[in-house]
């Protein structure tokens, strides 16, 4: 399948369902003068004997050099080449098709001079499944996400590597085996494409992506933790949330509200309860899950314009007969919004993993038994998963310490402050995978503590849910084995499939208008 987009008009769900089902890539035709325009300027400023930053002179701090015009197609080889100096594991085929596709809308607005030829190539090889081997380590996310991104302009000149069809082999091996002749670089067309922040976005996208889906498996397993523990819905009333005003806060109480709607164990205490109120991390679920959704629809709108940004330098400024030097390349924005998913992330798990040490907790789970084991003592039931999300929690606490604050000087002290978004976008994947795994045991402990109120039954909703968990993992009667439990139900969380069990789909998938 295959999206036509415009560039400056790509949105979050069109970003999304590309990176979920690598959809290939074409720009709209009326991209196309403005493109021929830019690459004009620059051909005639090749050409031309005034020194022009990226076409015709050195880079960074040997911008000062001049280069004849018989050689600027050597410069811009050599610079890709020059610039793979990537390292570390490969980064995912989807987000590195991701990131070629926002290379694609960047490009594509007609302010970096790189030729139409240049982008077919790109369209190409997503049409083709030519993917680029792209190594994470080695950006910091100022003068752009050069040895990324050079990794991918490599691969489209038939150098480094690439996989075809998901295998992996060099990049001209796989050029070959797609149909395609490696591409010849134009002036500026090397810089063009190594330019930009197209790998630290790509990699914030994918973290935003996975942060809004935990959070929505997260809503499923806080009500039904409030269901286990026989707490109040009470904190769910629609009048406390409104008289706060925040919107995540509302979004979140009335999907818990509907998800718990009807449940038998609720009404069954709803007089004659001597408790008062319950623990913060059931009590205030709405206000620190909602927090974290407007946390994260206000990174995703920073996001979506920086998808569709030109962020390469320098620009072709076609209307004033210009190529000038700016910093779009500067990757702070992003960075910006890598640590607030980070935060929301860390606290989503934060509150999650207090209702695992409620639930397993016999003084404050309101009478069920010890470590959720039907015979404690001889059995440790969930006691030892309970100190895996705690690992995973305390783990993830770490990672939410800010990188955009950090900085060094590189490139012989030209490019002196840098934002450091890259590896700021890339921790996300273990922050998401950790809270995958702490929302999956928080998921078993709450089933099994619903099991225990029969004949007692939750909602239909969550019944549901109980019953999608209950076909890949058994109660936990005697002890056994449980890392492959743990396993299983992650992989539930991850594919989102727990939130689709209980008919959680649309309130809170988007990004607010």
């Amino acid at each position: 399948m295959s999206l036509v987009l415009t560039p400056g008009s790509a949105t979050l769900s069109q970003l999304r369902e590309i990176w979920m089902n690598n959809l290939s890539v074409t720009l709209d035709p009326s991209a196309q003068p403005a493109i021929k325009k830019a690459a004009e300027l620059v051909a005639k400023c090749a050409a031309g004997t005034e020194a022009v930053y990226g076409v015709n002179t050195g880079f960074g701090k040997l911008a000062s050099m001049k280069i004849k015009p018989e050689d600027t197609a050597q410069l811009q080889r050599n610079l890709v080449l020059s610039h793979c100096c990537g390292v570390g594991e490969p980064l995912e085929i989807s987000t590195t098709r991701l990131m070629m596709v926002l290379k694609l809308l960047s490009l594509g607005r007609g302010a970096s001079g790189v030729s139409l030829e240049t982008i077919s190539m790109i369209e190409n090889m997503l049409e083709k499944s030519v993917t680029p081997v792209v190594p994470v380590q080695g950006s910091v996310g100022a003068s752009g996400d050069l040895a990324p991104l050079a990794h991918m302009a490599a691969a489209m000149i038939g150098e480094g590597e690439a996989y075809f069809q998901n295998e992996r082999m060099t990049a001209a091996e796989a050029l070959k085996k797609a149909g395609m002749a490696p591409h010849v670089l134009g002036p500026k067309e090397g810089l063009g494409l190594i330019n930009g922040t197209q790998f630290s976005t790509a990699c914030a996208l994918v973290g935003l992506f996975e942060a809004r889906n935990n959070l929505q498996q997260c809503l499923v397993s806080a009500s039904l933790s409030t269901d286990a523990i026989m707490g109040s819905t009470a904190p769910l009333l629609e009048e406390i949330h409104a008289l706060r005003g925040h919107r995540g806060q509302i979004l979140v109480a009335a999907a818990m509200r509907e998800l718990m709607a009807g449940s038998e164990i609720r009404e069954s205490h709803r007089e004659g309860d001597t408790r008062v109120q319950d623990p913060y991390c059931i009590r205030c679920q709405p206000q620190v899950s909602g927090a974290a959704l407007d946390l994260l629809d206000f990174a995703g709108r920073t996001l979506e314009i920086e998808a569709n940004a030109v962020s390469d330098n320098p620009l072709v400024l076609v209307e004033s007969g210009l190529i000038v030097s700016g910093g779009n390349f500067h990757a702070e924005p992003v960075a910006f919004a890598a640590d607030q998913i980070a935060i929301a992330i860390a606290e989503i798990g934060a509150i999650a993993q207090r209702r695992v040490a409620l639930m397993v907790d016999p003084t404050l789970s309101h009478d069920l038994p010890p470590f959720l084991t039907p015979e404690p003592g001889l059995n440790s039931g969930f006691m030892i998963a309970e100190v895996t999300t705690a690992a995973l929690m305390s783990e993830n606490k770490h990672l939410a310490n800010p990188c955009s604050t950090d900085s060094t000087p590189t490139s012989a002290n030209q490019e002196d402050h840098v934002s450091m978004a890259a590896h700021g976008a890339r921790r996300l994947l273990r922050m998401n995978a950790n809270l995958n795994v702490i929302i999956g045991v928080e998921m078993l402990c709450a089933a099994q503590g619903i099991e225990f109120r029969a004949p007692l039954k939750t909602s239909p909703e969550l019944q549901n849910v109980i019953k999608r968990i209950r076909a890949d993992i058994p109660a936990v009667k005697d002890d056994r084995f449980m890392a492959s439990d743990l396993k299983s139900v992650t992989e539930l969380v991850q594919a989102g499939a727990l939130s689709q069990a209980a008919g959680l789909m649309a309130s809170i998938d988007e990004v607010a208008a």
